[in-house]
């Protein structure tokens, strides 16, 4: 009997475990369901919601009683429809459906391509995949689509972009059949001509006959489309050849294509031509093979996702709702290491997901990144980055991440979070651009809503503000700001300084030292980031809830506003919301705030006392400019340095200590018992 209960309860305990992590996983799968019913209704809401006319407006230049394809002369004309005559003759019996209809049915129509698209894609993932990811996977991918540009923009102009990608992801997994899957990828290419390109992967992954089927079959749908509509076939296939020219201009932003990217970089004529063939013709011979070898290895739905980032790069327009291939490159696994693993399908998803003024600052030397940054991530999917083989030994066991030393607790019922440990290995660059680009961006929005409902509102709510804290001053007797800047306005070089250091040093020094720290110390890197981004949320914080006038905008105290010039304050809307940003994001002062955590920063990390001294010279200089520029009050400052002060200690609750500094004291204790330590700090 007591060996029967000790054998039997380690059994018991092990089936309760594994019942807790099945109910977490239903439990989650669940809410994953209703993440893609919530987007779904808010999809539909978007589009329903928006007046006529300025919805499914593709839709309506084919289909709408003043459409291209009720007009008796040629589907082209006004060269506003861009699809294949196929296509025009598959869409000709929609022009019969009454107008409120059709855009309903469209539009559930259109999400329910994408949920049977998810679907198809999450079993289509490459074996071995855990029980979990399974169960995962299908709302994953479900709401990724509706997340996705393309799908946002396939929805609301209603377009037909979803259908080939459909179509080809059946012929691949779905149907039975080589002949059958042939007709499907083929009726795609007959939409979409660029998607001829899967008839060499089928013909070279031993799939012949169904390669020979996609080639019958689009040739087949042509024919037909050409007797039916022979004037239009001509003009498409041979005046246009093959739908050049057609829509809007080539080297509009939203041609996502290789030849869109050559006009925008101002080559024209037989030159751009050349080039756009020729380079086209690598890509599409590189993406082929590459998807060919990832195909032999088991990764199916990589090598489609290839094929069709080769389709995008070599099509003469590939217009936003058209690059969903991109996205399906999500499944690929790049980076040897643990830490590196989510880094390609984070960038991918950020990349399908977000505009590109988000991911790539406004800056004239970065536009041609801004301008293609689709195309560069189809041309990467398609020819340059190195997923990884699943007979690789790192792609079940990659590298393991390194943590530091576990850290208890300092307080009995904040436990330390176990997933905020500190790692002690450099962090993935491009993770960290992009996540510092999409925090800042966020930064800035959320900056540039804070003003309040309205300007009038906005104005007096922050002047009121303003009022306060200069009555505080008053009576602590801390209010110089008016003295300090009539006595700078009186020296030239002194203004002419401080503007300068005002204007110059507010984002430069905190992004060097954080390359610095990335660079030599990455593992202070880390402490140092976090401190910096949860004081800026504190700051965020503050502007939402406490807007405030700077001194050079409260009219009447006679403040000369140095940097800006002279104000018209009868203006009503006067220092309120711009483009750029929210003039009352002033308390508390991140211009101080972000320099305090600086100076701070290199007092701890830098290893001479004559560092730590000019550390802290830049917010000594900080703290005056903005006082003496009139763009901050006093107790901004104040303000800046409690939400610095409140980052690193928010950092340490979560984290604990350095990373180094617990390296350290292990160490120590270590040498004291004269123990062998081993050395985890990276050099």
């Amino acid at each position: 009997m007591a060996n029967a209960d000790h054998g039997g309860r380690p059994e018991a305990m092990g089936a309760t475990a594994v019942g807790a992590v099945q109910a977490r996983v239903r439990v989650a799968r669940l809410g994953l369901w209703l993440i893609v019913a919530i987007l779904a209704l808010r999809e539909v809401a978007v589009v329903l919601g928006t007046p006529r006319g300025e919805r499914l407006t593709d839709l309506e230049t084919w289909v709408g009683p003043d459409g291209v394809l009720h007009v008796k002369g040629s589907l082209y004309d006004s060269t506003e429809f861009t699809g294949t005559p196929f296509g025009g003759l598959v869409l000709k019996p929609l022009t019969r459906a009454a107008e409120q209809a059709l855009g309903w049915g469209w539009t559930f129509g259109t999400l329910l391509l994408v949920v049977v698209l998810g679907l198809v894609a999450a079993r289509a993932l490459p074996q071995p995949v855990s029980r979990r990811t399974s169960l995962l996977a299908a709302p994953v991918a479900i709401s990724l689509l509706m997340l996705s540009l393309p799908v946002r923009n396939t929805l609301y102009l209603g377009q037909t972009s979803i259908m080939p990608v459909l179509l080809v992801l059946l012929g691949c997994f779905a149907v039975r059949g080589e002949r059958a899957s042939g007709v499907l990828i083929g009726v795609a290419a007959a939409l979409q001509p660029t998607l001829l390109l899967f008839t060499p992967l089928l013909w070279f992954t031993g799939r012949r006959r169904a390669a020979l089927s996609t080639g019958a079959t689009f040739a087949a749908c042509t024919a037909l489309a050409w007797v039916a509509m022979p004037s239009d076939s001509y003009t498409y296939w041979v005046h246009h050849m093959a739908g050049v020219g057609l829509g809007g201009r080539a080297d509009d932003l939203g041609n996502q294509s290789l030849h869109g990217a050559l006009l925008r970089l101002g080559l024209t004529g037989p030159l751009e031509i050349v080039l756009f063939l020729l380079l086209g013709a690598c890509v599409a011979a590189l993406a082929v093979r590459r998807a060919v070898r990832y195909a032999h290895d088991g990764q199916l739905l990589l090598a489609v996702a290839v094929t069709g980032c080769a389709a995008i790069v070599v099509s003469p327009t590939a217009w936003q709702h058209q690059l969903l291939w991109v996205l399906l490159a999500v499944v690929g696994q790049v980076g040897r290491r643990a830490s590196d693993r989510y880094v390609w399908p984070v960038a991918i998803v950020l990349v399908m997901t977000l505009p590109a003024k988000m991911m790539v600052p406004d800056k004239l030397i970065l536009h041609p990144l801004r301008a293609d940054l689709v195309l560069l991530a189809a041309i990467a999917t398609a020819a340059v980055v190195p997923f990884l083989s699943r007979t690789s030994p790192y792609w079940q066991t990659p590298v393991p991440t390194q943590y530091a030393d576990k850290v208890p607790a300092r307080f009995r019922h904040i436990p330390l979070v176990p997933f905020l440990r500190r790692v002690i290995s450099r962090p993935n660059l491009l993770f960290e651009l992009l996540l510092i680009r999409v925090t800042y961006y966020a930064y800035a929005q959320i900056r540039l809503a804070a003003a309040g409902g309205s300007n009038s509102a906005g104005r007096v709510t922050a002047e009121q503000h303003g009022e306060e804290i200069h009555s505080v001053e008053r009576a602590l007797g801390i209010d110089i700001e008016h003295w300090a800047n009539h006595a700078v306005v009186r020296v030239d070089w002194l203004r002419s300084f401080f503007d300068f250091y005002y204007e110059s040093f507010h984002f430069g020094v905190p992004l060097a030292i954080l390359a610095v720290l990335y660079w030599r110390r990455p593992v202070d890197y880390r402490w140092a980031r976090t401190a910096i981004g949860f004081a800026t949320v504190f700051a965020l914080i503050g502007f939402w809830l406490y807007p405030l006038a700077p001194p050079r905008l409260m009219p009447g105290l006679g403040f000369i506003d140095t940097v800006h010039g002279p104000q018209d304050f009868t203006q009503p809307d006067y220092g309120t919301l711009t483009e750029l940003t929210n003039q009352y994001a002033a308390m508390p002062s991140l211009h101080f705030g972000w320099s305090l955590w600086c100076g701070l920063v290199i007092l701890i990390l830098a290893p001479r006392w004559w560092m730590k001294a000019l550390g802290l010279l830049h917010p000594l200089f900080t703290v005056t400019a903005i006082v003496v520029t009139g763009n901050h009050w006093v107790l901004d400052a104040v303000g800046g340095a409690a939400v610095v002060g409140a980052g690193f200690a928010v950092t340490y609750l979560f984290q604990g200590p350095r990373a180094k500094a617990v390296t350290a004291r292990a160490e120590e204790v270590s040498s004291d018992s004269r123990a062998p330590v081993k050395d985890r700090t990276p050099s």
